[in-house]
């Protein structure tokens, strides 16, 4: 079939396996001189698993509410364009607010990732369409604002992927 390629048989028949991938490359892709900040509180759940992919080095967990702790990232030196990916699942009032502070920590040419960016949909239902709850009229309305905003940033090249709930990739450029 084109498009479908055939695996090699070894002799008896057998078929080739893919090679296997080297143990060290399933730790997080992140530079033994890098660090990765989570602001959520999986130390309770990841910490076991980071700890035993042996990259406990590698990630400073940051607890608290994301405002304070973007805050507290700007404030600590070294830390602004340091940080090659952001992703941001947080609350829809506040997204603009953490798209300011992620572009003074993220480097030029680093990705920032807001998720639930199509709020099911609902980011183009109209008065016509199926009615909404007033929670999801309003975090519709506040996720076009920020669609509307991020478009418009000069600062930023922006992706937006139609997956699961929204995905939206921004680069930044400037």
């Amino acid at each position: 079939m084109a498009g479908h390629r055939r695996r090699r048989r070894h002799e008896g028949g057998r078929r080739e396996q893919p090679p296997q991938q080297d143990p060290r490359q399933k730790r997080a892709a992140v530079p033994d001189s890098g660090h990765r900040c989570q602001r959520e509180s999986y130390d309770q759940i990841g910490s076991p698993v980071i700890a035993k992919a042996g990259v406990a080095h590698k990630i400073d967990f940051r607890v608290g509410l994301p405002l304070p702790v973007l805050d507290q990232l700007l404030a600590e030196e070294g830390n602004k364009s340091r940080f090659d990916f952001a992703f941001v699942d947080a609350d829809k009032v506040n997204f603009l607010n953490y798209h300011e502070r992620l572009l003074q920590l993220v480097r030029v040419g680093g990705l920032i990732a807001y998720g639930n960016t199509l709020w099911g949909g609902s980011v183009a239902a109209t008065a016509a369409d199926e009615p909404l709850s007033e929670r999801d009229r309003t975090l519709a309305a506040l996720t076009r604002e920020f669609n509307a905003a991020i478009a418009a940033d000069r600062r930023v090249h922006v992706c937006q992927l139609a997956i699961a709930d929204g995905l939206t990739l921004c680069r930044r450029v400037t």
